[in-house]
């Protein structure tokens, strides 16, 4: 999908309760998708933040799904059925997803309810202007999502790194660096290096 992006964040308030529908009790999986002002690991050259009020047009527009690892095979709810809930508050986007009564949906609410699982994740395109570009006091490159098109958001076992390419072109754009073979060609191996490293620690994880 053109300019798609994913993000993720450890959530250890995420939690599944039940709500009473009709006169059963049926599960609910409540917490967050994203954070907001909260920096980023380093994606290749920048980190990055979500400001608030970022997925504002999200919530009232888009069609979204509640994903399993972000398979679309795995659906755990979705906005426009009324089985997941999207509301933005001071902390972040928050999420509410009645899950089906499947077996998988089942053990995935096990494995949350025991902190198995604690990470969310989120699959997004920006809206137009929907980003800011700036150097912290340290000269670090900070990315800012102010308006974002919301397509899934996922609990997730284990959130991989992927390279953002979108992000990094409109970096390079942002500081001139776009015609510059030499920039372009650090920046590569910088983003190379970084997701060297994320892999190396995920497989010591693992051990």
């Amino acid at each position: 999908m053109k300019d798609f992006e994913r993000r993720h964040f450890t959530c250890e308030s995420i939690k599944v309760e039940t709500r009473a529908k009709g006169d059963k009790k049926v599960p609910i999986l409540r917490g967050y998708a994203a954070v907001f002002n909260q920096l980023s690991e380093d994606l290749g050259g920048f980190r990055e933040q979500i400001a608030p009020g970022a997925f504002a047009d999200a919530i009232k527009t888009d069609d979204v799904r509640a994903l399993w690892n972000h398979n679309a095979d795995y659906v755990l709810g979705r906005n426009r059925s009324g089985t997941l809930n999207l509301f933005e508050d001071a902390r972040g986007l928050g999420i509410e997803i009645e899950p089906p009564d499947t077996q998988w949906a089942r053990d995935l609410l096990v494995s949350m309810e025991r902190e198995d699982i604690n990470q969310m994740s989120f699959g997004f395109s920006l809206r137009p202007n929907g980003q800011n570009w700036a150097k912290d006091d340290s000269g670090q490159v900070v990315r800012t999502l102010t308006r974002v098109r919301l397509f899934d958001v996922s609990p997730v076992t284990y959130p991989a790194y992927t390279q953002t390419d979108v992000a990094v072109r409109s970096m390079k754009d942002w500081l001139g660096l776009g015609i510059n073979p030499d920039a372009e060609r650090a920046l590569a191996e910088q983003a190379e290096g970084h997701r060297q490293v994320q892999m190396q620690l995920r497989r010591l994880s693992l051990l």
